[in-house]
């Protein structure tokens, strides 16, 4: 019987309305690039971008690891990028061919490992993703927070745009913090989202998973599905 992160897996896989939703948000990003592009600027434009389910596609990681009751793991995960077989997320390579043709320069900031680095940058290079090197690649370092990596492109670029599937992408207030806390920041910034903010789906994983948590940590699936189905409301 597939675990939680296996049906997120199927329905990112297979399901229209992720296509639909995927479209979507690279279509909203591209009406919205060519206004933000125009606004008056010192420093050259630049978007920021996060990878994983947001450019590139990992289902079947998730699909192999809940079928074999596994989390996800360092080694496992270094196991599936060497195979350089992500897809991409519907919309992703137009749209940041696109901003390239612009001027814009595209920056990943992704929570990939070191190892990750070289098949990363290959995987890119296969559906031509512009500024697929190591100079505009920022993986994890010393801390799973992309905040202090935006600030290092934000040093040399104007950031315009920023896109990921997990809110942590867009500001570290996401970091760490509890459900509530995240649903007040989105309330208050409710109008950056589709403009200056893009959001991908991602049914897998994600902080938003963590956040319901609180300060458990589960160690089996078993275990999550106690957590989740106490926070579930019914009728």
């Amino acid at each position: 019987m597939p675990e939680a992160p296996a049906w997120g897996a199927l329905w990112q896989q297979r399901a229209a309305e992720y296509r639909a939703l995927s479209y979507q948000a690279y279509n909203s990003a591209r009406l919205s690039l060519d206004a933000l592009r125009k606004s008056p600027s010192d420093k050259p434009l630049a978007i920021v971008t996060d990878i994983d389910e947001t450019v590139l596609d990992n289902s079947p990681y998730y699909v192999h690891q809940a079928q074999h009751q596994g989390n996800y793991t360092d080694s496992s995960w270094v196991e599936w990028t060497k195979q350089v077989a992500c897809d991409t997320v519907p919309g992703a390579p137009s749209f940041f061919q696109y901003a390239a043709s612009k001027g814009i320069t595209v920056f990943y900031i992704t929570n990939r490992i070191k190892q990750d680095e070289k098949q990363t940058i290959e995987n890119l290079k296969k559906f031509n993703f512009p500024n697929a090197d190591d100079a505009h690649l920022l993986l994890l370092a010393d801390s799973s927070s992309k905040e202090k990596r935006r600030i290092q492109v934000a040093d040399k670029y104007h950031i315009i745009m920023l896109l990921g599937d997990n809110l942590g992408d867009f500001s570290a207030i996401f970091n760490n913090n509890s459900m509530e806390e995240r649903r007040a920041w989105v309330e208050k910034n409710r109008l950056e989202f589709g403009k200056r903010f893009i959001v991908l789906p991602n049914h897998m994983y994600g902080n938003w998973e963590e956040a319901f948590y609180h300060d458990q940590h589960p160690s089996s699936f078993a275990d999550s599905n106690a957590v989740l189905n106490g926070l579930m409301r019914s009728y």
